[in-house]
């Protein structure tokens, strides 16, 4: 691995932690937000879902990375990580809010909707906030890793001037 490949490591980690940072904002930011636009087949309103980022290794760019990583057991060896895709999170159920007045209530029953209940976003502010500092810190530890190339590199070129 090269001098620049840990830097760019290093930097697909950086982008990858702060798109993951901006979901959280965004999924805290909506934590009441009863309306999408998105109906059910009813005609009941579907609120926002909260999301989540999927992360997945680089693949490698070049032919020695894939011989080496077979190699050793790895198909993707030192290229970083990659946002496979942003999901909804559907393992979370909507919360239910008993509110007959608000336009957002469920005008029609539909199974595990009675009539005059809200849905509500499937996002729970402690969750948020755990992953909000898990993903502070691992933006740190990229941060880190990144000032220990730039150091490594410092030396290297004060090594070379004799």
């Amino acid at each position: 691995m090269s001098l620049f490949g840990a830097i760019e490591i290093s930097a697909s980690g950086l982008t990858a932690q702060r798109l993951r940072t901006d979901l959280i904002a965004n999924n805290i930011a909506n934590i009441n937000t009863t309306r999408t636009g998105e109906l059910t087949a009813a005609g009941n309103s579907i609120p926002y879902s909260r999301q989540v980022a999927t992360f997945v290794p680089r693949s490698p760019e070049t032919p020695f990375a894939s011989v080496l990583g077979g190699t050793i057991g790895s198909r993707n060896l030192g290229n970083g990580v990659q946002v496979a895709r942003i999901d909804r999170d559907v393992q979370e159920p909507f919360r239910l809010e008993y509110n007959p007045s608000s336009p957002d209530a469920a005008k029609v029953a539909e199974p595990g909707l009675p009539v005059g209940y809200v849905r509500q976003p499937n996002v729970n502010i402690v969750t948020e906030m755990v992953d909000m500092i898990s993903a502070s810190r691992a933006y740190e530890a990229n941060v880190t890793a990144l000032n220990v190339s730039k150091q490594m590199a410092t030396r290297a070129l004060e090594i070379g001037k004799g």
